[in-house]
């Protein structure tokens, strides 16, 4: 409104009951000279008829001075109390030139948006044919009006209210931004809204002005846009094929509709590869389901549940045609399926207690159809579009390829961890040396199984081997290298290498394997802790690659932790190993353990390894009870890594069990030798197995004092086989061979791999030892 329009309002009989400043401009009467005077008298021409209200047109109206002035009156009714007539607000207007006033006029009725005009009071003075549109009423049955009158109790209504208020108290224009249903439309729109202050010359309020344009389709553009940049972070947050569908579910209600479930087929949820001709079938099971509100349709299919779908329902045609399809009430087959499934279709107006509309849309990852997402409107009134099956289709893309790596990873995590199972032992080989114990826990984070294992190896001498070791890196890769190493572990062991020269061996390995094919060194590392108890001796060595030393609890119940050399990883090559050796008591605990026990992130490793010492200190009634107990309370609920665990309790053979004699080195010493062997055998109640007992101890003595170097000892150990040991300064090893028809010799070591169970040699610090093994008689 220009400058020089007014604004009059009468009452019923024609008198003028409010003046405002611009008719005072217009007319120069002054307020206290109109209010109470007839508005017939305004004019120049003969008034209408008494009781007539003033006609709408351009009219001549008598200024204060006596002169004419040519204006043009817009007449709008007002209502009083229960809507009866109130009088009548009159607009004035100057009239200027008829084309510059029709093209002022026009633009302003015909604009795109909704433009209205309000007083200082919030009441209509003018508005467009969009803004009477969206209120669903003309212009002269708004004007005059307070807003709060015209609009519905709603949020948008008292939102708008207020800005009203606020822009005529203070002056400052204001821009924002609503989404919410118009008065008189039937489903929720965005607006960009803008309220500015109108002025008079001498800058009072004297009115506010409102804009509103419709900015649904870039407010949905932005929404799908969002919902797309949310889906990144919200879905896949797990590599767990349940829990990245129960995340799809989340995302898509409410945003999407008012029920969403996730159906899967059955190989996606087992650790098998997909069949080899595509699933055409539509027995699915569901995975995740969820509804926005007590409003939301229910689902007669639960978790974990088969759901079929006939050929005819969306689902169904979602599956086989590999792309969005969207169904609405009032179609036949959706109306059959819904009914079918006890779910009434409804068409009409929204807020119905039946489905009106319905988005299904193929989970497809890598060319393969995993399942299909079914997502269904009853409260949300809008029915879906195709806008709304491109976002379900890129949603479900993103989606579907979370699921997919999450089954590949649960299928290689199902390899690895029967791969690794099948490598470690199973059960563990008899021996007198120690009683253990063993816990395996894979791991269950993204990164996979670990290469973690552990080992006990009976060695010469009724001494035991207890191993540790950690493959760096997860998976099957890891879990392949694994197997290599206790593989070669197991081999070395046989040989019976010092742990400090065993580890050294296996370094060279892990470097061999570290190199590929063609040269390039790729990434491979371990470490490994490998520990020789000897029961005769009551000794502890041992010697760690880059491991954490094992801790030693003692027959009082204190704890400790080995002083062992760590010595650099396997795989880094050129450092050496360092062993080192202890005695214990007998009945000592020996944990030997991986990092995953001890390493826990934003936890000092100092202080968990004080908590597994006071778990290892707490009195169990085994073994394997306290194995479980130390798992219970120093691992963290979740744990990050692998965790090997491998408990041993010491025990030592008695005196009774072990026999010694030094021999000297004449030729003529071994028939004294074989005698005193007989004796000590008798003394055992071993005489069923003196005679070859006396063969072998002839057999090796006389190697020793013929090819070795003094001193030479000679050893009898009862244990769980008859143990005999010949060790002489020599370091050369024997080597088995077969003997010509006319050799002389060679025919010794022969008959005592013939003669015994099992026989070999190791090297000492003094030289080499070779022995030879029996079975004890039964009983």
């Amino acid at each position: 409104m220009d400058d020089a329009s007014a604004a009059v309002v009468v009452d019923a009989r024609g008198v003028v009951t409010a003046w405002s400043e611009g008719a005072r401009r217009l007319t120069g009467h002054r307020a206290e000279e109109a209010v109470g005077e007839p508005v017939r008298a305004l004019l120049v021409q003969d008034p209408p008829l008494a009781g007539t209200p003033l006609p709408s047109g351009p009219v001549v109206l008598r200024h204060r001075d006596g002169h004419p002035v040519p204006a043009r009156l817009t007449v709008r009714p007002l209502l009083g109390a229960g809507g009866a007539p109130a009088g009548h607000v009159i607009t004035v207007e100057p009239a200027g030139p008829e084309e510059e006033t029709s093209m002022a006029a026009r633009a302003f009725q015909q604009a795109s948006m909704a433009m209205s005009v309000f007083d200082t009071r919030q009441r209509y003075l003018r508005l467009n044919d969009t803004a009477g549109g969206l209120m669903g009423r003309p212009e002269a049955g708004l004007t005059g009006r307070a807003y709060l009158d015209t609009v519905e109790d709603a949020e948008y209504t008292r939102g708008l209210d207020r800005y009203l208020r606020r822009v005529a108290e203070t002056g400052e224009p204001l821009r924002y931004e609503s989404f919410t249903r118009a008065p008189s439309g039937p489903r929720a729109q965005a607006w960009n809204i803008e309220v500015w202050p109108v002025r008079e010359t001498s800058g009072d309020i004297v009115g506010t002005a409102v804009a509103a344009f419709d900015s649904t389709d870039q407010h949905r553009a932005r929404r799908r846009l969002a919902l797309l940049n949310e889906a990144a972070t919200a879905i896949g947050t797990t590599l767990d094929v349940v829990r990245t569908a129960e995340e799809l579910v989340e995302l898509l209600v409410p945003a999407v509709g008012d029920f969403a479930a996730v159906d899967l087929h059955e190989w996606v949820l087992g650790a098998g590869e997909p069949p080899a001709r595509p699933d055409t079938g539509v027995v699915l099971r569901r995975v995740a389901h969820g509804s926005a509100a007590d409003g939301a349709p229910e689902t007669a299919v639960g978790l974990g549940q088969t759901d079929v779908y006939p050929p005819y329902s969306p689902p169904a045609r979602a599956l086989r045609e590999a792309g969005a399809v969207l169904a609405h009430a009032g179609e036949p087959d959706f109306d059959r399926w819904m009914a079918e499934r006890g779910l009434p279709a409804v068409s009409g107006r929204p807020r119905i207690a039946g489905v009106h509309s319905l988005l299904a849309v193929p989970l497809r990852a890598r060319g393969t159809t995993l399942g299909v997402v079914v997502v269904v409107r009853n409260v949300q009134p809008d029915g879906y579009a195709a806008d709304d099956a491109a976002l379900g289709e890129e949603l479900a893309s993103r989606a579907a390829v979370c699921v997919d790596n999450a089954r590949r990873f649960a299928r290689e995590r199902s390899t690895a961890l029967t791969l690794q199972h099948s490598l470690l032992p199973k059960g563990l080989p008899g021996q007198a040396a120690v009683e253990v114990a063993h816990r395996y826990l894979p791991s269950g984070s993204a990164a996979g199984i670990g290469g973690d294992w552990f080992d006990v190896i009976p060695l010469s001498g009724s001494r035991v081997a207890l191993v540790v070791g950690d493959v760096v890196g997860h998976g099957i890769p890891s879990t392949a290298t694994m197997g290599r190493l206790c593989t070669a572990v197991r081999t070395l062991a046989d040989v019976d290498l010092r742990p400090d020269e065993l580890l050294t061996h296996l370094d060279d390995l892990v470097i061999h394997l570290a190199a590929g094919e063609r040269g390039e060194v790729a990434e491979l590392g371990a470490t490994c802790l490998y520990a020789v108890y000897d029961p005769v001796s009551r000794s502890l060595t041992a010697a760690a690659a880059g491991h954490p030393a094992p801790a030693v609890v003692l027959p009082d119940g204190t704890c400790r932790i080995v002083p062992v050399s760590a010595g650099p990883p396997l795989g880094v090559g050129g450092l050496p190993f360092e062993a080192t050796e202890i005695r214990l008591p007998e009945g000592s605990l020996v944990a030997l353990y991986t990092d995953g026990l001890i390493e826990h992130r934003g936890r000092d490793i100092d202080s968990v390894t004080d908590e597994l010492c006071r778990a290892l200190e707490v009195s169990a009634d085994s073994l394997e009870a306290l194995a479980d107990a130390v798992l219970r309370d120093v691992l963290p609920d979740d744990p990050a890594d692998d965790v090997a665990l491998l408990l041993a309790r010491t025990r030592a053979l008695s005196p009774d069990q072990v026999v010694t004699k030094d021999v000297q080195p004449d030729p003529e010493e071994v028939a004294a030798v074989r005698v005193w062997a007989g004796e000590r055998l008798a003394a055992w109640g071993l005489d069923e197995v003196a005679f070859i007992t006396e063969l072998v101890v002839s057999e090796l003595v006389t190697n020793a004092i013929r090819y070795g170097v003094p001193p030479v000892h000679l050893r009898l150990i009862r244990d769980r086989t008859l143990i005999c040991e010949v060790a002489d300064a020599s370091a050369t090893s024997p080597h088995l061979r077969r003997a010509h028809v006319y050799d002389e010799g060679g025919r010794g070591l022969l008959l005592v791999a013939q003669l015994t169970q099992r026989w070999g040699s190791r090297q000492t610090d003094g030289g080499k030892t070779i022995w030879a093994e029996q079975p004890l008689p039964q009983g």
